[in-house]
């Protein structure tokens, strides 16, 4: 049996593709605890404010990812196809794009900043915190973009490794600015010594500022690295715009772009109905939506190894190949999220206690996370499918599921 499966060598190219995103998403989430933590000591007002821009950030982050599907799917196949110029190319047309949608969002999110916490049903307390941070966050959306869909464009050209670099980069930058900058000068103890550590004192301001400058130094450093990878390497040719390559990336973008905003739009309502709750409420259910991503980030890594296999497969016009990698991929992500759906339900308290110290907001969020830990297997499940017909530019049917 160990034989077979060491000569399997589908399952050998999901495992070099899928531990790199794996661990990139593992360290973003390690960070978004740290985060959510050093938030929550702040207050359940300070958890509840930046909560409730979250599901506005993931609807601007879905964009952004289905964007980065249209490209990497694009590129993917190209790969497959030995279509080496194609790749560079699709890669040329994707800094546009980026440029484009980040603007684009950047200036529609700052417009409307002062708005969305009255639309998003806040209390009134922490509607001018919320949008403040909101409004910070969505100034470097440009680099964003770039971080999202460059990221994309490399792991389409099988190279999944360099983003995990830059992301876990950027992460400890995130890390590093949240401490300068959120609380105050203080003293801490160092090996028996009290040492003072300077702080900013920016509260929730200093946590959306420290966001804003890890993403803009993520950005530059994935642009520098599309320009030096030796399959997606830029030149000033590449750069011209390419209707045809834009066309074919957008047609996949298309179908995708509407099946996430309609998912991420009904999390935003979702979220209104709970902001109407109340702060304890909301400060809960923001918290436990931030605990829960470690526990499905194995589902996204096997989606990022379906999607560019697929691709491949559809390339180099290889079923057995797709056949194969869909079998393999479903049984690895159900054992993966059955695993963490088990640990999520038996660990729901504890982990909650990392976030805040408010004991209503840890026992509504225990349940919370006992709750949806039962469906963690099944949602691997969906986020694998889902992944490998992004992958063959299959976006229509995800659509109409999302959808439904």
């Amino acid at each position: 049996m160990f034989e077979r499966i060491k000569n399997d060598k589908y399952l050998g190219s999901i495992i070099v593709l899928a531990w790199p995103a794996v661990l990139e998403q593992l360290l973003q989430s390690a960070v978004t605890y740290i985060d959510t933590a050093m938030v929550g000591r702040i207050g359940a007002g300070a958890s509840a404010a930046v909560g409730l821009t979250t599901s506005i950030v993931w609807l601007v982050i879905c964009v952004l990812g289905a964007v980065g599907i249209g490209a990497a799917a694009c590129v993917s196949r190209a790969d497959g196809a030995g279509q080496t110029e194609k790749i560079q190319v699709a890669a040329g047309q994707s800094v546009w794009i980026s440029i484009a949608f980040g603007c684009a969002i950047g200036a529609l999110g700052c417009a409307a900043h002062k708005y969305i916490p009255v639309w998003m049903n806040a209390d009134a307390a922490i509607r001018a915190d919320a949008a403040e941070y909101f409004m910070i966050i969505c100034l470097p959306m440009v680099f964003r973009a770039m971080a999202s869909i460059l990221g994309s464009v490399l792991r389409g050209a099988g190279n999944t490794k360099t983003p995990m670099k830059i992301n876990a980069g950027m992460n400890l930058l995130n890390i590093i600015l949240n401490f300068v900058l959120i609380y105050e000068t203080r003293y801490i103890n160092v090996f028996g010594m009290r040492v003072s550590f300077y702080g900013a004192g920016m509260g929730i301001r200093g946590a959306a500022a420290a966001t804003a400058a890890a993403l803009t130094a993520g950005g530059v450093a994935m642009l520098l690295a599309v320009c030096l990878d030796k399959k997606t390497r830029l030149s000033f040719t590449y750069l011209k715009l390419n209707r045809r390559i834009i066309r074919e990336i957008f047609t996949v973008v298309i179908p995708v772009m509407i099946q996430r905003i309609i998912s991420c739009l009904a999390y935003v309502v979702f979220a209104s109905l709970v902001a109407g709750l109340g702060t304890i409420s909301l400060a809960a259910h923001s918290i436990a939506i931030t605990a829960e991503e470690a526990f499905y980030i194995g589902g996204y890594g096997m989606q990022n190894a379906a999607a560019t296999l697929a691709g491949n497969s559809l390339g180099g016009n290889d079923t057995s190949m797709f056949r194969s990698v869909a079998k393999r991929c479903v049984v690895i992500t159900v054992i993966m999220l059955l695993a963490a759906g088990i640990a999520l339900l038996l660990l729901a308290g504890p982990i909650m206690s990392v976030f805040t110290a408010d004991a209503q907001v840890r026992a509504l969020g225990a349940d919370v996370l006992r709750i949806v830990a039962l469906s963690e297997p099944v949602y691997g499940i969906l986020i694998v499918i889902e992944g490998m017909l992004d992958g063959i530019g299959d976006t229509k049917a995800p659509m109409v599921y999302a959808f439904i």
